[in-house]
């Protein structure tokens, strides 16, 4: 889960890294009543998920109340890169001697954690190691270990920050690291960190990623949560722990495994081309336990999008078994039946694997008019693509 900055800004400040003073507003009246307790010269920054806010004239520098009113009023519904800004954020400024940039990270790549540091802030991490590599200093952290003040002060070292810095310096990455363990962060990153002509060091800006993996040991982080920003399929699916990502096609995709659900994606795309170009419209993996329950929430979500016009169960019985997934989607049906659902989008469905004879035969025997059972993989996505065609 990605976080607003004034969220990022919150959480560094809970495990006591030095940011400034600040608030978010989502009226210009809010901004307004922000700017009069933080006192004359403030920042408006939009807070959208997305680089390029300054470019886009998202982030403003007011003198007055007025002119943060202003600001709010002309931020606030921006479209940045495709996202509407519906928030901004106001903190008390900062005059700024240099700018620095420093970070966590899970490196996936090579299966650890890395800190990157630089003294080239304020510009993108990957320009600066494009053009002054040098610049860049990259270090592997032993999680065993974690970020130690010598450890830190190693860092500091060896990216070259002023020596005067160097023990406020030691201390933010220390608190940083804190945080990212603590918070169960894949990513939390400052730039600008920066140096007042005063010789203080400051966190002027915050990103940071949570990894959705912990959220069970991390109640508090649904309060980060923008359900506003979440497509609502997602949301009702989300709430019904169900692994879903709304995609731009027509044919629904319902599998169990996330592999088997990534193959179905691309054999229904391939499929598609020859039947008007139609395209997957879902990530949908159920998981192992297909039960009637589960497939009636699955289906419920997927038959919920309107662009939606056919769909593609398929299913590889395992630990659990097809007889009971074919049970399940004729259970599933009668209970959106029940629910007062008006199902009437035609249903593929593709078993295979432990007992996937007997599952045909209960599909067979049901002889729902809205399921076509199909054999094989490839026919039954031709025949998925075919039918959204028809109905498109």
């Amino acid at each position: 889960m990605d976080l607003y900055e004034y969220q990022g800004r919150a959480l560094f400040a809970r495990h006591g890294v030095p940011v400034l003073d600040g608030g978010v507003a989502t009226t210009p009246q809010e901004a307004v009543e922000l700017a009069e307790r933080l006192g004359d010269r403030v920042v408006v920054k939009a807070q959208v998920k997305v680089g390029g806010r300054g470019k886009a004239g998202g982030v403003k520098l007011a003198d007055t109340v007025a002119e943060a009113e202003t600001h709010a009023t002309n931020i606030l519904g921006m479209d940045i890169k495709g996202h509407t800004v519906e928030k901004v954020m106001l903190t008390v400024t900062a005059d700024i001697d240099s700018e620095y940039y420093f970070s966590y990270l899970l490196d996936r790549a090579n299966r650890t954690f890395l800190c990157i540091a630089s003294t080239e802030g304020g510009m993108e991490i990957e320009e600066v190691a494009k053009t002054a590599p040098e610049k860049v200093v990259k270090t592997p952290i032993d999680a065993g270990v974690g970020v130690t003040p010598e450890i830190a002060g190693q860092i500091a070292d060896q990216a070259g920050f002023p020596v005067d810095l160097r023990d406020q310096l030691v201390d933010i990455f220390v608190k940083l690291w804190d945080a990212f363990v603590a918070e169960d962060a894949t990513l939390v990153e400052v730039n600008p960190l920066v140096r007042t002509p005063e010789g203080r060091a400051l966190a002027l800006d915050a990103k940071v990623t949570l990894d959705e993996n912990a959220a069970f040991r991390h109640p508090e982080h649904a309060e980060f949560e923008d359900k506003s920003s979440v497509d609502p399929l997602e949301q009702r699916a989300k709430d019904a722990d169900l692994n879903y990502v709304k995609l731009d096609g027509h044919v629904g995709i319902i599998g169990n495994g996330a592999g088997l659900v990534m193959s179905t994606l691309d054999v229904v795309a391939y499929a598609g081309e020859k039947h008007g170009g139609v395209k997957p419209a879902n990530f949908l993996d159920i998981g192992g336990g297909a039960s009637a329950a589960v497939m009636a929430n699955g289906l419920e979500v997927v038959l919920s999008d309107p662009q939606v016009k056919s769909v593609f169960v398929n299913v590889f019985g395992g630990i659990t078994a097809c007889d009971e997934v074919a049970n399940g989607i004729i259970g599933a049906l009668q209970m959106l039946a029940d629910r007062g659902e008006d199902v009437t989008k035609p249903l593929v469905v593709r078993l295979d694997g432990n007992n996937a004879e007997v599952g045909r035969k209960i599909l067979a025997d049901a002889n729902h008019p809205l399921v076509t059972e199909v054999d094989t993989m490839d026919a039954a996505a031709d025949k998925a693509a075919e039918l959204a065609n028809q109905e498109a």
